[in-house]
């Protein structure tokens, strides 16, 4: 069933989850027994994220180096094929721009047709690590709404080979990811929001949002889309705290302020795991609770490869 269908036709607000894809190497046990976890909230759906392949440099024996892309997770075909077989649940898996031609994106997208997926979630990815700022491949995509538009034109049984005629129709939902505090690439919160109503005019049918910490910033965004004429459903992205390093870290990885309060209240717990990890837990119980009240339409959980905290906030929410 389409993401779209899902959230205009539930009575009541619901949860997904969004999953990462085990690293190369390991088997899909530890997947297939956090996916088991989280079915028990009868999820509609369930987000794969995409990993882009990384740059290594190998030094030569006469000093040059030799630069090699190393993928260091399986390929999301693969893994949603194997999710798709093992459980009843409608797979939404990401697309990104990064890394890929749109030859080669497109090869993608049929592939996922043809395992019968009908969602996708179409992503520009973050840069090279190393990078700066974004690079795209020589004829890929250097930003989401031209790969929206793939998709749309796809589902219009149009090719990038114009050959191809009588094309089959794909049938995509397509999401789209967007940030309440803005993109660190933005200029201001204005002109994020500008990028972010070309995905939805070039064919998004609804918005996820990166995780935030304040419900605020969420019901300001939401706000200031809808004054820019974008009328699609903002489903807030959230994710609990688990750890006193994360006070530095996700505001670096991510982008976003962490609220006074909460910063206040892990140090005031001395390093102490247990209770650190239940006030993340509490924070975004807290959090679920008002988006609810303030009539969001679902609530989307960042699992990270964990679900032990993500179980015990949904069974206490919903």
């Amino acid at each position: 069933m389409k993401v779209i269908d899902i959230i205009n036709n539930s009575q009541r607000p619901f949860a997904s989850f969004e999953l990462v894809p085990p690293v190369k190497g390991s088997d899909r046990s530890a997947l297939f027994d956090n996916v088991r976890e989280l079915m028990d909230f009868e999820p509609p759906f369930l987000n794969i994220t995409c990993h882009r392949d990384e740059e290594r440099f190998v030094e030569n024996a006469d000093g040059s180096y030799k630069r090699y892309l190393l993928s260091r997770r399986p390929s999301t075909t693969a893994i949603v094929g194997a999710l798709m077989r093992e459980f009843s649940v409608d797979i939404v898996p990401h697309v990104i721009c990064g890394g890929q031609t749109k030859t080669a994106t497109e090869s993608e997208l049929l592939d996922l047709h043809f395992l019968g997926v009908e969602n996708v979630v179409a992503l520009r990815g973050d840069a090279m690590p190393g990078q700066k700022r974004f690079i795209p491949e020589r004829d890929g995509f250097d930003h989401a709404d031209g790969l929206v538009g793939m998709i749309r034109n796809l589902n219009e049984g149009r090719y990038l080979d114009p050959t191809v005629k009588d094309g089959v129709h794909t049938d995509f939902c397509v999401g789209v990811g967007a940030y309440p505090e803005k993109h660190f690439e933005a200029a201001n919160i204005e002109e994020d929001i500008k990028f972010l109503k070309r995905k939805v005019d070039a064919g998004a049918d609804y918005i996820i949002t990166q995780m935030f910490f304040n419900n605020d910033v969420y019901y300001r965004f939401v706000g200031e889309c809808r004054k820019a004429g974008i009328t699609v459903p903002v489903i807030p992205g959230l994710k609990p705290l688990s750890g006193q390093k994360q006070i530095a870290s996700i505001p670096l990885s991510f982008h976003l302020d962490l609220p006074e309060e909460l910063v206040m209240e892990v140090y005031r717990a001395k390093g102490d795991k247990d209770k650190i990890y239940d006030i993340g837990q509490e924070w975004c119980m807290m959090q679920s609770r008002d988006l609810i009240a303030h009539g969001a339409p679902a609530i989307h959980y960042y699992t990270m490869g964990k679900a032990d905290n993500i179980k015990n906030i949904v069974k206490a929410v919903f």
